[in-house]
């Protein structure tokens, strides 16, 4: 009875010790702590500033200039012959400059940063789908692990019943050691195994672990996650071609080089600016001056330098549509090939099922048939294989689906 009690309050510790996590907890602690999303939030932080920059052009630009010299030679005519006079002398002027019209240079450039910065947040966007793709990658493979794990158990612990059936029977007469012997192998072939998953599911974990900043360990239990949604195929290529955050973030590169393109070729046609000036000056004489007006500037000759900008604004522009085009392009057949892999795992899980319960009963069967001396251990084994192997089959099958519709989610620019 104390052993009992004793074995009850070490389960119910362990229990208590063992974190239930959800795919949800681990997705938002990625969003949170991922370095990349962090960089690329700050990335759109910068492209904003560049607005407030070009923005600038359209207020008035205001400087304030002072000079003192304490010595200053002046000349002075007198009687047919110059006379120098060595005094001090100082200026202060404040000069202000409006633009009033340059052709929509600075408002396609305004409009050119705020579609950088679109495209920047689209970025962003991507990153974090990614991100969330990945961690469902990652929850998903220790999923499979976990319970590929347990059947791997459950079929180690089938064998070390074999195994002392084996040596039972062999006391008997009824069977050899090489019985004995070929179970023992699949025995230790199985622990083998049984490792090598154990080592994968400590690797997805830990993987696990990276994308969210936090550890998570063995002893966690991860909460079974609702299977994604499937979306009918006829669709779902249009919706990934409106709502793929890298298509969108390419379409307002092409809209940016068209602005930037539009900007460098009024850049040709110079800007027409108000002016205006005060100055206070003491020299020999102290006095102020004035101006206000209207100032036109157009750059006749500059060694070819704004042709060959506007060249490489139109030559970024072209670049931008065939980039566009060609990920478009790539981003059909993606979508093409996954729809074809989701057919195929769907016939592979029906064959997978199906094979399982063949096997079950395959493997009642021979069992039986071993007790009573009527089968071979060769039989016996290849049955308790095939049972395994329909199994682990099932649950890759069933974690290729839901990994193909987690990138088809990625692809629409899914968040969650």
């Amino acid at each position: 009875m104390k052993k009992f009690l004793f074995l009850s309050f070490y389960l119910f510790l362990s229990a208590l010790s063992a974190a239930e996590i959800t795919l949800d907890e681990c997705i938002e602690k990625a969003l949170k702590n991922h370095p990349d999303i962090k960089r690329l939030s700050l990335s759109v932080a910068k492209s904003r500033s560049f607005v407030d920059i070009a923005k600038a052009d359209y207020l008035p630009q205001i400087n304030l200039n002072a000079e003192y010299n304490p010595i200053n030679t002046f000349v002075m005519p007198q009687n047919s012959q110059f006379n120098t006079i060595e005094d001090e002398s100082y200026k202060v002027s404040a000069q202000l400059n409006q633009k009033i019209y340059d052709f929509d240079k600075t408002a396609s450039t305004v409009k050119a940063y705020e579609k950088e910065q679109n495209r920047a947040d689209m970025t962003l966007q991507d990153a974090k789908a990614l991100l969330v793709y990945n961690v469902k990658n990652y929850y998903n493979l220790a999923l499979l692990q976990s319970k590929a794990l347990k059947a791997r158990q459950k079929d180690i612990q089938t064998k070390e019943e074999l195994y002392k059936q084996s040596l039972a029977l062999l006391k008997e007469g009824l069977k050899t050691e090489a019985d004995a012997s070929s179970i023992l192998s699949a025995l230790y072939i199985a622990q083998d195994n049984l490792a090598i998953t154990h080592s994968e599911l400590k690797k997805a974990l830990s993987s696990l672990s990276l994308y969210t900043g936090e550890e998570i360990d063995e002893k966690s239990v991860l909460k079974e996650s609702h299977p994604p949604k499937e979306q009918n195929g006829r669709t779902l290529t249009q919706n990934i071609l409106e709502k793929n955050f890298s298509l969108k973030g390419s379409k307002e590169e092409i809209q940016r080089d068209a602005l930037l393109y539009e900007a460098t070729k009024a850049a040709n046609y110079g800007s027409i600016d108000a002016v205006a000036s005060y100055t206070h000056q003491d020299t020999l004489n102290e006095y102020d001056t004035s101006l206000v007006g209207v100032m036109l500037n157009i750059p006749i000759y500059s060694g070819g330098r704004i042709s060959a900008q506007s060249q490489q604004a139109k030559i970024s522009k072209e670049m931008a549509k065939e980039s566009y085009n060609a990920q478009k392009l790539l981003l059909e057949e993606e979508v093409s090939d996954l729809l074809i892999d989701l057919e195929r795992y769907r016939h592979t899980i029906k064959a997978k099922e199906a094979l399982i319960a063949s096997a079950m009963a395959t493997k009642s069967i021979v069992e039986g048939r071993y007790k009573e001396g009527l089968s071979t251990y060769i039989e016996l084994l290849d049955a308790a294989s095939v049972h395994l192997y329909a199994e682990l089959g099932l649950l890759e099958a069933k974690f290729a689906i839901n990994n193909t519709i987690n990138r088809l989610e990625y692809l629409q620019g899914e968040l969650q």
